[in-house]
């Protein structure tokens, strides 16, 4: 087991099945830091950032060991990839595996995954983060036209552009088991990305066992939403739900109303009595959750500031029990 040590907080690190790449079990989400912003007239970005602030926690994170940072096109339309662009001046570039994705901006392409388009993205991904080479690169979804038109031209042009050096490792992001099984064939990832929380989904039930079927492929897996944009960690004032700026993706989810917080927060109480009543203890269950469900695996939890970064390494290097797992699932109506 590697590790990483800096006064009390220790960061471990994992392989990311046949890809190679060796990351930080708890990496960065840089969702976050993109901004607010829209796509087709929905918010889909986060209101709350300062580009400061998203410095100062990206410094922070690499002081602890943390080294891979997890970003797209899409978050913020480029603002994400800027701010890192800004991060890596600093640091020695080896020393970070950055992975961004491309599916979802698609400018005045027909699709988004239409093989010159992807190229295009590429590039001003490069120029945004002032590199050469993008480590991880993803899918970032499964819609490559009506018929999968462009499937197959979209994975010879990222192996075209993994031979020229400007893409290490390829990845594929998606929504459903169904969407992975459909594609991978064709886009051959050595990482899949996927939301994944204790709240539990589809990737982790019979017949639809992602991590299971990953792990035969030897395949890496990023998980993003560990934390459920903080539902998991009962912050939220059932009496005063949250309000969230123009732009914030959060600000359509219902989870967030009194009803459903109430809910959350009674779930939630056997953990509490366990693992401890404090932010803290939530975050390092929630997270050592996600990352129990395969030794291949590292989780992405978003952040916005030191505090954040701190907050999320901390829950590093103290695995869950197999009780305690099932104790979480019991409490969330797994069992």
């Amino acid at each position: 087991m590697f590790k990483f040590q800096l006064e009390v907080i220790v960061v471990e690190y994992r392989v990311l099945g046949r890809s190679g790449l060796k990351v930080s079990e708890i990496s960065l989400g840089c969702w976050a830091i993109g901004g607010p912003s829209w796509r087709d007239g929905e918010p889909v970005g986060w209101s709350g950032n300062n580009d400061d602030e998203s410095l100062a926690g990206l410094r922070r994170a690499h002081e602890l060991g943390i080294n891979h940072l997890d970003t797209a096109d899409v978050y913020g339309d480029g603002h994400s990839e800027r701010v890192i662009g800004q991060f890596l001046k600093d640091v020695p570039r080896d020393s970070v595996i950055v992975a961004s994705k491309v599916g979802w901006f698609r400018g005045t392409a027909p699709n988004a995954m239409q093989p010159v388009h992807i190229r295009h993205q590429l590039e001003q991904t490069l120029t945004n983060l002032g590199t050469d080479h993008i480590d991880l690169y993803y899918f970032h979804n499964t819609n490559f036209g009506p018929d999968d038109r462009y499937l197959e031209e979209a994975a010879d042009t990222m192996r075209e552009l993994q031979k020229e050096g400007k893409v290490r490792v390829i990845g594929q992001s998606a929504y459903s088991y169904a969407d992975f099984m459909r594609v991978c064939p064709v886009t051959r990832p050595d990482v899949l990305q996927f939301h994944y929380n204790a709240f539990g989904n589809e990737f982790d039930r019979e017949g639809t066992n992602l991590f299971r079927w990953a792990e035969e492929q030897n395949l890496g897996m990023v998980l993003f939403g560990p934390l459920a944009q903080g539902l998991l960690l009962d912050k939220f004032d059932p009496e005063n739900p949250p309000q969230f700026g123009e732009g914030d993706i959060r600000s359509t989810n219902q989870s967030y109303s009194k009803e459903r917080l109430l809910e959350i927060r009674r779930q939630l109480q056997p953990l509490k009595e366990h693992f401890g009543s404090e932010t803290q203890d939530l975050v390092r269950a929630a997270i050592q959750y996600a990352l129990a469900q395969s030794p291949n695996a590292c989780v992405i939890p978003g952040f916005k500031n030191t505090r954040q970064v701190e907050s999320n390494a901390q829950a590093a290097g103290e695995p869950l029990t197999a009780q305690e797992v099932e104790l979480i699932q019991q409490a969330l109506g797994r069992k």
